[in-house]
């Protein structure tokens, strides 16, 4: 599995902000992502009107691994892997980078405040990290996934 991190809107250091009310977190839309070529990879789309930093985690050879962040600007797409998905399940943490509104989940993972990539779960405080929980996506090992993040509240899957 290759993975890229890119800083979609160039050097610009992101910054894990505060968390909203409950109820004021937009939550998470997912769906299956199909095209007619043969393009494979686990691509974010931030249907905000803010940037938002992204981070995910996945199971590889050496452990469980996060890594982040990526800035993926208003109403635009990053790829987060690249080529064929080699994992069933994939986990995401997301923050609005200016009202602080999360999308996260019950999966615990460490997180960095500048850009990282962290092998193993566990001990993320006393091995200098904050921890996070992420949202799980069983993709059904499908070679090809993609997550939209909504300011509309409400959790939508959908599988094409």
């Amino acid at each position: 599995m290759t993975s890229h991190r890119k800083n979609v809107t160039g050097n610009r250091r992101f910054r894990i902000s505060g968390i909203w009310p409950a109820a004021a977190v937009a939550l998470f839309s997912s769906f299956f992502f199909q095209t007619g070529d043969a393009r494979a990879d686990f691509r974010v789309c931030n249907g905000t009107q803010n940037l938002v930093g992204v981070a995910i985690g996945y199971r590889a050879k050496e452990g469980w691994v996060s890594e982040g962040w990526w800035q993926i600007p208003a109403t635009t797409c990053a790829t987060l892997i690249e080529g064929q998905l080699q994992s069933r399940y994939y986990y995401l943490y997301a923050e609005d980078a200016a009202r602080g509104g999360r999308w996260a989940g019950e999966v615990k993972m460490c997180v960095a405040e500048n850009e990282f990539k962290i092998t193993g779960v566990e001990n993320c405080f006393a091995r200098g990290f904050q921890q996070m929980g992420f949202k799980e996506y069983d993709t059904g090992q499908q070679g090809s996934w993609m997550v939209q993040l909504s300011d509309t509240p409400g959790t939508q899957e959908n599988q094409n």
